[in-house]
């Protein structure tokens, strides 16, 4: 998030609870100069903990109840990295991430939540679903739902929960309402001599009552000891027997926190002052269950987070620009709302107690105001986002696209080369190629390719990834494996710590891929310039022993198109740019382009592939029409088209990446749409791609065991689309749908 256009300092936020993405909504409303905010989560989405039991219980939609984190970062101008923090060196100011390299920061802020005490019961952590992270919850219980619905299950399934708390008892009445047509039982078992010992009576005897209407067997006085496969060890000796076994008792802190050197309670929560930050560093900010405030200890529950939320805000802005900081004072009490599995709930505080169906409609309010934050972001802020969105302040218009929509349009790069060769025939030999056979002494051919892509994605150790892969299919579709690199690097204008910290992520993530690969980077240029750009010059040997290679045209009627991977990047990063994209979507999509081709490549030459490109800024169409040479054509089969989730959505509302229009000039005289065919589909054949799939022309007797290969290498989407075919004379279209 940058004023000046110069980066200073890293914020890192790690966790997307609720006390961040508050901070992160404010922080982005009024920039920060030299600024740079880094959100870190396990995932795109977060679960709203005041919804969890309605998404249970069928109110709400998984889009209803999770804020997306994905989606908030891009509207913020933030970075978002999917990852799991381990630890953190407070000395060196990093944050070490689970499967990637550590993350540096000059202020940092922890908002992750808590875990259910799974360690102080053997066999709970085997056997038992935690209720946190929701995301394992929510995958468990939709598997479960599914197995119930078909029969999967024997009769009378037996369903445990153990709590005796708030969230036990909301999660298991939402259960049990879902499945109440259902051959399942409930059991509640609860260590304490009665649930919900915080409640004033009339509300237990509210959530008793729907206990009871649920058939949900309560069993207090029940402390488990022991869980083994399907029973449960009571503390009085007796057994009991689960089916499915869910557990929500009291919370614990991730083991880092205790191990960082931070200060801690005697629960191994981060202890904070009333400014929220931590009692022995001041660039160490907290807050939600994570953080237990000294003066004023609290149990832990998301509404003190919510409380919290714009105190970080404003206390990390003032921290940052070396001005007093605010002490937070958080409420004695708050008013408890509890959902009671059907659209009725029942209210808490102090001695008031209500109950019935306008209860839940209050809560139902409170819960999508507060999402509805998230839900619909302003538009006109913040600055710094508007800024990247427009191409000017007096002229606005969508901004061109990163990765591959930022790639010259095929007709107008056909027409300035045809030119120079007229002008310059002995010296412009540039053809359609990406990549090209350069001969070498002793007979050898080194294969050269050169590309590059704008930012695409914040996190820049992916970006580096990805951009390592794009390159690298050039090769891989030549059927040549990869030797060295050279890099190309345009690094947004940052102070010199700012700047070691992203080209370090960028080429490591590269070096990543590489390694992989078998290709040294031996070296490259950098600079720095008003945005990201990242590129490489790569260098290659054939596959095949013979020495030969594959090349573009070579496809012969008769044989089989392969696609590999899934088309849609091009809609959905346009769509990610205009905040209109699902988290979930986009992630899907950077998965696709961190998949390597060379195993493609190599699957392509052993089962005698004749033709084969990648698909990237020209999209399929335009690169199928660089296959078809003489009087060759094709036919298409658009149902069989393997597409990314969430592009189809996109282009039928009419978001399309910048490259796409001129794709559709350079290459809609190939074919006519069929009457009834599908537009959105259709559209997609002209969608530019980063970091593409493969497609192979393969003869028809080898097309099955290659998309069997494929698929058992990984390439779970890799599909046969179509045939080439001998193009009648005066045919009109070379290309036919199907």
């Amino acid at each position: 998030m940058v004023v000046d256009n110069k980066l200073w300092r890293d914020l890192v936020l790690v966790g997307g609870g609720h006390s961040h993405v508050l901070a992160l909504r404010m922080l982005a409303m009024q920039a920060i100069e030299g600024l740079r905010i880094t959100l870190i989560s396990p995932a795109s989405h977060t679960p709203y903990s005041g919804m969890l039991p309605g998404l249970v219980a069928g109110h709400y939609t998984f889009e209803q109840s999770h804020i997306d984190l994905q989606r908030l970062c891009q509207w913020a101008g933030a970075r978002f990295i999917t990852g799991q923090v381990t630890g953190i060196d407070l000395t060196a100011k990093r944050l070490t991430l689970a499967g990637r390299p550590p993350v540096d920061y000059d202020v940092v802020s922890i908002d992750i939540g808590s875990e259910p005490e799974l360690d102080q019961v053997p066999g709970a952590l085997e056997y038992a679903t935690p209720v946190k992270p929701v995301a394992t919850l929510w995958q468990r219980w939709q598997s479960l739902e599914q197995r119930i619905d078909t029969n999967e299950v024997s009769d009378q399934h037996r369903i445990g929960m153990v709590g005796g708390g708030a969230g036990s008892v909301e999660l298991v009445l939402a259960m049990a309402h879902q499945l109440q047509d259902k051959p399942v039982t409930f059991d509640l078992w609860c260590g304490a001599p009665r649930i919900l010992p915080e409640y004033n009576p009339r509300a237990r005897r509210a959530a008793l009552a729907a206990l009871q209407r649920y058939n949900v067997a309560v069993h207090c006085n029940a402390r488990v000891t022991r869980v083994t496969a399907g029973e449960l060890l009571l503390a009085d000796g007796a057994t009991a027997p689960y089916d499915e076994l869910y557990w929500c008792t009291g919370a614990a802190a991730a083991p880092w926190i205790a191990a960082s050197g931070l200060a801690t309670d005697n629960h191994g929560f981060l202890a904070v002052r009333d400014t929220l930050q931590s009692l022995h560093d001041d660039r160490v900010f907290a807050a939600g269950d994570i953080a237990t405030q000294v003066n004023y200890p609290r149990p832990k529950a998301g509404v003190y987070a919510v409380r919290q939320g714009p105190v970080l805000a404003k206390n990390l802005r003032a921290f940052l620009l070396r001005k007093p900081l605010r002490e937070h004072r958080p409420q004695r009490g708050f008013l408890s709302l509890l959902s009671l599995g059907d659209k009725r709930a029942t209210a808490d505080k102090a001695l008031f107690s209500a109950t019935g169906g306008w209860v839940w409609r209050w809560k139902d309010r409170i819960d999508r105001k507060f999402m509805a934050r998230f839900q619909t972001l302003p538009e006109n802020m913040p600055r710094v986002a508007r800024r990247r969105l427009w191409k000017s302040k007096s002229k606005p218009g969508p901004a061109f696209c990163g990765g591959c929509g930022a790639k010259v349009g095929a007709d107008a790069l056909s027409a300035v080369l045809s030119q120079l060769r007229r002008e310059y025939p002995d010296y412009c030999a540039v053809g359609a190629d990406d990549a090209v056979a350069i001969p070498a002494p002793n007979g050898m051919v080194i294969v050269q390719s050169l590309d590059m892509l704008r930012q695409l994605i914040s996190d820049p150790w992916v970006m580096g990834r990805i951009a390592a892969n794009h390159a690298l299919s050039d090769l891989y579709a030549c059927g040549a494996r990869p030797v060295s690199a050279l890099a190309a690097l345009t690094l947004p204008f940052a102070s010199t710590v700012v700047l070691q910290r992203e080209l370090k992520s960028l080429l490591g993530g590269a070096l990543y891929e590489f390694a992989a690969a078998d290709c040294r980077l031996t070296g490259g240029h950098s600079m720095q310039g008003p945005e990201l750009n990242i590129g490489f010059v790569v260098n290659g040997i054939p596959i095949a022993d013979d020495g030969t290679l594959l090349g573009k045209s070579g496809a012969a009627p008769g044989d089989c198109l392969v696609l590999t991977k899934p088309l849609g990047t091009g809609t959905l990063f346009a769509a990610h740019m205009q905040h209109k994209a699902d988290g979930r979507d986009i992630s899907n999509a950077v998965n696709a382009m961190l998949q390597s081709n060379g195993m493609a490549a190599e699957l392509a030459i052993a089962h005698g592939a004749s033709a084969c490109t990648d698909i990237t800024g020209f999209g399929l169409l335009g690169h199928l029409l660089e296959m078809l040479a003489g009087d060759c054509g094709a036919r298409l089969h658009l149902a069989q088209l393997p597409l990314l989730r969430g592009a189809v959505k996109q282009v039928a509302a009419g978001i399309v990446s910048t490259m796409h229009a001129a794709n559709v000039r350079n290459a809609s005289w190939s074919l006519q749409l069929p009457r009834g065919a599908d537009q959105a589909r259709f559209q997609l054949l002209f969608d530019p791609q980063t970091s593409g799939g493969l497609l192979i022309a393969v003869p028809p007797a080898r097309v099955a065991d290659l998309c069997s290969a494929l698929r058992e290498s990984g390439y779970s989407s890799a599909a046969m689309v179509g045939e080439v075919t001998a193009r009648a004379q005066g045919t009109q279209f070379p290309i036919v749908i199907a």
